[in-house]
This record gives structure tokens, sequence and C-alpha cells, in this order.
């Protein structure tokens, strides 16, 4: 097999596989603020309903860092590939059993428990999954194109974005008004079974990533590579962390269902139908992919950090036209701002596979890789919804939303600054004394300015 035939394998097991994880997610999403407030949520009043229903969204946030622990461990000592099939699994049978669930009229609160319990099973899904999807793209390829190879596996979570939107606003037209609250909702959730066994299929045949067999085959696996991860690279650690927060944020008042219940909530400002707003979602999650996809690919000409910086400016421009775009009622202006928002989002996004990959030496990359996300998920998208629920319930006014997000992703673009560029640096085992020198701006060998111990092979050698 040639290396550009696996590549493309690799490729399209990754795009395959991200999409039916972050369609379960996103899924979820959209379900909280349209469906949940209503039949799990509903006796807590029409605010608190969607404020708690979004707090689930949240929730599962918390849990995220667990999975990249998990996942970070096992994928740094056992592969790549097998921690993606386990957690294909775990959240594709979580979102299929959401679809099973009584709703509180029927069970009570038993019913919001089991909710937020499967929540947080994706929850340590989504921790997992990324680190693992994002490196074997990355790893496989070749240092001129890892931008545009990494974009991939993103590209994922628009798609995962288009299904999720696509199929609810499907179901509005099978099933309308009550047949949708009644049953139609369910259909989504009980597809995930066949995307998952699809999912399944397709990563069982992908090869495990070249970086990791040189370090298996060599014996330098990390005993404990989280311990070694915040003993040298602490402050690495954070400064992706808080990069990965500003497109978070923004993304997640699409992902995380708050224009959804925004614009058709019946006794808000607005009170568009449910269909036509989730057309336009889908609609948008095209344009983000297609965004994604060139930023990785402009990463390889001007660099990762370069189209960083681009990609902030362009996202604080649709921070600022969103929400007066879609306050007109228009639901031409809606998808108008949701476009211009995705152009910022897609150029913060698609080249973050290839710069976290080129950030953290490869004994603890996936642990490297894997916590930075999930970290950056909390502060970014965990409770991004519901603060902007609870600004506009405080301020009567959406410009206070654009606020919170104009300043989380100024704080994004601070840290953006404060590290060099490492695009094209090797990525395997022979270059990991050149990977340890930190790429934050000022520091020395390691990312807390103190000498990087040598490779900890103590265990390998054990077997």
């Amino acid at each position: 097999m040639t290396a550009q035939h696996t590549q493309t394998r690799v490729a399209f097991a990754t795009i395959v596989g991200t999409s039916i994880e972050w369609y379960d997610y996103f899924l979820y999403a959209a379900a909280s603020g349209l469906i949940f407030n209503q039949l799990f949520f509903g006796p807590l009043g029409s605010t608190m309903s969607t404020m708690v229903a979004f707090a689930t969204v949240g929730i599962s946030f918390l849990f995220r860092p667990l999975g990249a622990f998990l996942a970070g461990h096992y994928g740094d000592r056992l592969g790549r590939r097998v921690v993606l099939i386990i957690t294909l699994i775990a959240m594709g049978a979580a979102t299929a059993l959401i679809g099973f669930l009584p709703t509180y009229e029927s069970a009570g609160a038993l019913a919001p428990i089991l909710l937020i319990a499967l929540r947080i099973v994706q929850g340590v899904s989504a921790g997992g999954e990324w680190g693992g999807a994002v490196l074997l793209a990355v790893e496989h390829a070749d240092e001129k194109s890892r931008g545009l190879r990494g974009s991939f596996p993103q590209i994922g979570v628009s798609i995962g974005l288009l299904l999720s939107s696509g199929v609810l606003a499907l179901m509005t037209s099978i099933a309308p008004g009550d047949a949708f609250l009644e049953w139609g909702w369910r259909v989504p959730f009980y597809l995930s079974v066949v995307l998952v066994v699809v999912g399944y299929w397709i990563r069982r045949g992908v090869e495990e990533s070249p970086v990791f067999h040189e370090i298996a085959e060599r014996k330098e696996r990390v005993s404990n590579p989280l311990g070694r991860l915040f003993k040298s690279h602490w402050l690495l650690v954070i400064l992706a962390s808080l990069v990965f927060m500003g497109n978070n944020a923004a993304g997640y008042m699409t992902t995380g269902g708050y224009i959804q219940n925004f614009a058709t909530d019946p006794a808000g400002p607005i009170g568009l139908e449910r269909g036509p707003v989730l057309w336009a979602v889908a609609a948008s999650a095209v344009s983000w992919l297609v965004f994604t996809i060139i930023a990785g690919a402009v990463s390889d000409r001007i660099g990762r950090r370069s189209t960083y910086i681009l990609g902030w400016i362009l996202l604080l421009v649709g921070i600022a036209s969103l929400f007066p775009l879609v306050s007109t009622g228009s639901i031409r202006m809606l998808l108008l701002g949701l476009v211009i928002l995705t152009v910022g989002l897609g150029f913060t996004y698609g080249q973050q596979p290839a710069m976290y990959a080129e950030l953290f030496p490869s004994s603890v990359r996936f642990s490297g890789v894997s916590v930075s996300y999930a970290i950056g998920s909390i502060l970014g998208g965990a409770f991004a919804p519901t603060i902007a629920k609870a600004l506009v319930s405080a301020t009567g006014t959406t410009t206070s939303v654009a606020v919170y997000l104009g300043v989380v992703a100024l704080l994004a673009l601070i840290a953006t600054l404060m590290l060099r560029d490492r695009t094209g640096i090797p990525l395997g085992p022979d270059h990991e004394a050149e990977q340890s020198v930190s790429p934050i701006i000022g520091f020395g060998r390691s990312s807390t300015s103190m000498p990087t111990e040598a490779p900890d092979t103590a265990e390998s050698s054990r077997g």
C-alpha cells in the first residue's frame, strides 16, 4: 500500500469517525433547547428549564478531562487506533439509549437523571475521541501537508452539526407539531446505532500511527505520560487550552443549541419556525466545513500562528455581526450571520490538529493534545449557551453575549501570540529533544523553564 493510499484511507476513516461522534454529541445539544427543556425539565418553568437543559450540555464537558486522561494515558501506551474504537462505541451506545428514555411525565425525576448520566458518558467519549483522531491524521501526513491532512478530522465537527441539524429538521417535516415531541425526536437518536456500526467497520481497517509504531518498536513508551506532561509542560497545556477556548465558546452558539433556541422561542423576540432555523444551521455547517479545510491548507503555506491571528480577527467580525443579523427576524439574515461566523470558526480550527501535534513531544503527545483540548472545551464551550441565556435574561440584550464572546476570543489571541510557530517540526521520536524545547516565547527547554528530563524508558525495558 502506497503512502498516498494510506493517507487517503486514514483521512476517510477519521472524517467518518469524527462525523459520527460529533453527530451524536451535537444531536443532544440541539435537542436540549428544543426538546429536553420541555420533556425532561418542563416543571421548572420556561426560562429555568431551558437554562438547566443547556447546563446538562455543559456538564458533559466537566467529564471530558476524564476521557482525555484515560485516552491520553492509553493512547501513548497502547496506540491511537484502539482508543478511537472504544470511544466510538461508547458514544454511539449512549446516544442510542437516549432515544429510548422515558420522559418526566412518565418516569418523574428518574428521566432527567438517566439523561444526565448518558450525557456524561458522551462527555467522557468526546474527551478521548479528538486526540486520537487528529494524531492519526497528522502523524500519517508528510510535513508539507500536515495542516491540510489535520483539518480532515476537524470537518467531522461541521459534518456532525450538518447531520444532526439536518436529521432533526427532516423529522420536523415527517412528524410535525406534537408528533415531533411525542416520537419524532427519538428517531435521530436511534439512527446512531447504524452510524456506529459503519464507523466501527471503517476504523478497524486503519493502520496505527507510524510515530507510535516507532515508539513501540524502540520500547520508548513513557510509563506515566500524564505525570511527565504536567511536570514538564504544564504552562504549555494552559496556553494551548486558552487557544481553543476562543473558538469553542463562539462555536457553541450553534453546536450548543443556543441560537436554535433563541431564534425559535415562542416567548422570545424572534419566534421563527423550528424547521427553517435548523436548515439554516445545517447550511452554515457546510460553510464551516469549507473554511476549516481552507485554514488547514493555508497554515501549510503561511504557518499555524499567522493563520490563527488572521482567524481571530475574522472571528471577532463574526461575533460582532451575529446577533444584529439574527435579531432581524429574517431567516436569510440569520443564515448570513451564521455563515460570517463560520469564516472565523474555520480559520481558528482547521490548523489546530497540526499546531497541537507540533507543540508536544512524541512521548506525551496524545496526552498533551487530548488534555489541552478537553480543558479548552470546558473554559470555552461548556457553559457558553447557559452563560448566554443568563446574560440575556439579566441585561435584556444580546450585546452582552457578543461582549462575552469577544473577550474570550481576545484572550485566545493573546495565548496564540505567546507561542512560537513550529510548523513542519519533525514529529518522530528521533527528534524528542527538539520537540521538548518550549514553544512558549521567553522560555527555554521546557514549558516551565526547567530542564526536561531524559526519556523514561525504565517501564519499557521491563516490557
